[in-house]
């Protein structure tokens, strides 16, 4: 089956100069973190750290632009923070990146590099089309709350990703279904680069290129496909 993304024009509406970039990976080799993955985190926040250049991480002009979407919507961004922004001030923290598994370590080099959410998804586990929407509040979420199997439900208006089944992530790029992350045992996987003015297709198109590369040399012979919007 043919792998679908929308985005809703409610959300388009929202955020007029959001784009994206999917990154479609059949027959990837995963692991857990090793030095070459280490590496790779290590480098990120080198450039991280050069490309600030003292400044904090939500004074980058994009991270700028992810807080003012994100209050759009009622979120709060202080609290909330999207992805590339929670990674980025982790890495700048004496305890650094965390080291999860071999392509959630890739994603997250490409995210805090490059000061863009990243998200990755097991192929296998998404149901149907993924859709970027506006939440009812209806949708459920599975999680996990205090170390138990949990089901919450977005704010109504909340943005968010989903799929036929279920939330695959909340507020936009801010926390992530277990349903669909990426395990040890993941073969196939989606990943979503996202974008806000200043940054453009071009550059998002440069960090989906960067990602693909980095699978390659993880899994020589991995068949990959990039999808822009139309």
């Amino acid at each position: 089956m043919a792998l679908t993304i929308t985005v809703t024009d409610e959300v388009r509406s929202l955020a007029p100069g959001f784009t994206h970039v999917a990154v479609e990976a059949h027959g990837l080799v995963n692991g857990p973190s090793d030095e070459a993955s280490s590496a790779l985190l290590d480098d990120a926040t080198r450039r991280l750290v050069e490309r600030l250049g003292g400044r904090a991480p939500h004074e980058d002009p994009h991270l700028a632009a992810w807080r003012e979407t994100y209050a759009s919507f009622g979120a709060k961004p202080s609290r909330t923070r999207n992805s590339a922004e929670a990674l980025a001030r982790r890495a700048l923290t004496e305890a650094g990146l965390p080291r999860i598994n071999l392509l959630v370590d890739l994603y997250n080099a490409i995210s805090v590099a490059h000061l863009i959410p990243v998200g990755g998804e097991d192929l296998d586990r998404i149901s149907g089309a993924m859709r970027l929407v506006r939440a009812t509040g209806q949708e459920p979420f599975p999680t996990v709350v205090g170390g138990e199997d949990a089901v919450e439900h977005p704010e109504p208006g909340e943005v968010v990703w989903c799929d036929d089944e279920a939330v695959t992530c909340r507020r936009w790029n801010w926390r992530q279904g277990v349903r669909t992350r990426l395990t040890e045992e993941s073969v196939n996987a989606l990943f979503l680069l996202e974008g806000l003015a200043p940054v453009t297709p071009g550059e998002l198109g440069a960090a989906a290129t960067e990602l693909a590369e980095s699978l390659e040399k993880l899994s020589p012979g991995v068949r990959i496909t990039l999808h822009e919007p139309a």
